[in-house]
């Protein structure tokens, strides 16, 4: 299916808005002169783009950011990591807790820091482009889609009035605790989209039970069908089908599972 302009217009769930955001969280890992003059082709006026370094304590050395605004439309992307470095944030004291925002539950500590670097920017910038209630969209992959659902958890529940119109992640961890994302899912109810493909380790990490997925999950089957609703036992039939034994073998399932430009293909796909 030839695919449609980006329609800044949208303000629900559509497949086709899916795709577009899906390729602004693979936009957020190219150079910002990259994002600034795509963002542009995509009908977008304003653009600002984020950067930090971290402490040399965790494995991930940056976050980056954007957000881009029209007259109609904000969205913001965060940019994932590679699989490898993943790993790292998910395991030893990197999955320690931190609070959640504005008090509410536990969150990975790694990825709580690594909103912070970046937040107040984000923050207002968020501000200044929703000067004529335009639409608000948080959207990642990887790394980029546990920040992207905790921006959007910070942005609304401090400031009730800026409630997203949707949250779109790909291949994200799990990010918080059940304390957490109670609240989350009651408050985004039917806001929320994270997009997971078959075998994607990292959307099985870190583990449960101290860590939990808010919903709505959107499953992509071993053959690529996308699924808005699968029971336990289907998908786990389906994930076998797939398997290999290294989730985070370069050549493991889990790994090609969780590229971005897969996910950005399934979605075309299933248009």
């Amino acid at each position: 299916m030839t695919v449609l302009e980006f329609d800044h217009a949208v303000t629900d769930y559509r497949l086709q808005h899916a795709y577009w955001l899906a390729r602004a969280a693979k936009l957020a890992y190219d150079d910002e002169a990259t994002i600034r003059k795509t963002t542009r082709e995509w009908g977008f006026d304003r653009c600002e783009y984020f950067h930090a370094e971290l402490d040399e304590s965790f494995p991930i050395e940056d976050t980056q950011a954007f957000a881009a605004g029209s007259d109609k439309m904000v969205i913001v992307a965060f940019r994932g990591t590679e699989p490898k470095k993943i790993k790292d944030w998910l395991s030893d004291t990197n999955t320690l807790a931190a609070p959640g925002p504005a008090g509410k539950g536990l969150v990975h500590l790694g990825f709580s820091r690594a909103l912070d670097s970046i937040y107040p920017q984000v923050r207002d910038a968020v501000q200044r482009f929703r000067d004529d209630d335009q639409s608000l969209w948080f959207t990642g992959h990887s790394l980029g889609g546990a920040l992207a659902m905790l921006a959007s958890a910070r942005i609304f529940f401090e400031d009730p009035q800026l409630l997203p119109d949707g949250v779109y992640t790909f291949g994200q961890p799990r990010t918080c605790d059940r304390l957490l994302a109670g609240p989350y899912n009651e408050a985004l109810a039917a806001r929320v989209f994270r997009f997971v493909n078959n075998n994607d380790v990292v959307p099985q990490l870190p583990p449960e039970p101290v860590f939990h997925h808010v919903d709505d999950v959107r499953y992509f089957d071993s053959s690529g069908k996308l699924h808005e609703k699968i029971t336990f036992t289907a998908g786990l039939t389906d994930k076998f089908k797939g398997f290999t034994s290294d989730a985070f073998a370069p050549a493991a399932d889990g790994i090609r599972d969780h590229m971005i430009d897969r996910y950005v293909e399934l979605i075309q796909k299933n248009l």
